[in-house]
């Protein structure tokens, strides 16, 4: 909620509104993912959306769509949408039209942006933990070996692929969202290391947490 205000602020929104927006708004049934390249959000998403019977949508999906349109990969794509606004504004509106639901859960790096009322949870991981399970998942995953070239093949690629990826929403971000981190803690209301619990551990945490916060 701090950072929502203070991108408020930093698109001169007057503080009259900020105030109304702050009081008015009411919590959704929505939980919004975001995470660390293989840190799980897919997988917990869909967990989460069998256990709770919601459904389940995912920016990554939206993302592939349109890179195979393209013919790009992922990385090629993110590195396209700095020079093409286009390729945000589809993803944006889809996380917009999914804010407008209720009883969902969406896998979205900015859906704690876009869906302010969510229960927002960030699932981090280390970039060489990573990119073992990333390796790993290739050989079963579909989506993981159309994701790059070469460079999907390595340890050392993923790693490098994870980097050049984040540095690239980074730098979009900043410039669309005044987003200057949006791996920040203050932009959740809940972050699970999942190297630290199984899949079913950290689905368990995110329905005990988001129970007590519709609750709250």
């Amino acid at each position: 909620m701090l950072f929502f205000i203070t991108a408020l602020i930093y698109h001169n929104v007057n503080y009259l509104t900020i105030l109304w927006y702050y009081f008015d708004m009411e919590k959704k049934k929505i939980i919004t993912l975001a995470g660390s390249l293989g840190s799980g959000k897919s997988s917990t998403a869909k967990r989460l959306a069998d256990i709770l019977n919601y459904e389940h949508y995912s920016t990554g999906d939206f993302m592939r769509s349109i890179a195979d349109e393209k013919g790009v990969s992922l990385v090629e794509l993110s590195l396209l949408a700095e020079e093409d606004r286009s390729i945000d504004e589809e993803l944006d509106n889809k996380n917009k039209e999914v804010g407008k639901k209720e009883n969902v859960i969406i896998d979205s790096g900015l859906g704690f942006y876009f869906i302010p009322q969510s229960f927002k949870v960030f699932l981090k991981l280390d970039p060489k933990i990573s990119a073992e399970r990333i390796l790993k998942d290739k050989q079963t995953n579909k989506n993981r070996q159309n994701e790059a070239s070469q460079d999907f093949d390595t340890e050392e690629g993923i790693m490098k692929i994870i980097k050049i990826r984040q540095e690239s929403e980074k730098k979009r971000y900043q410039e669309l969202y005044g987003i200057w981190d949006y791996t920040d803690p203050r932009n959740f209301d809940l972050i699970i290391d999942t190297s630290l619990l199984p899949l079913e551990g950290v689905v368990d945490k995110i329905i005990e947490e988001y129970n007590n916060w519709l609750k709250g």
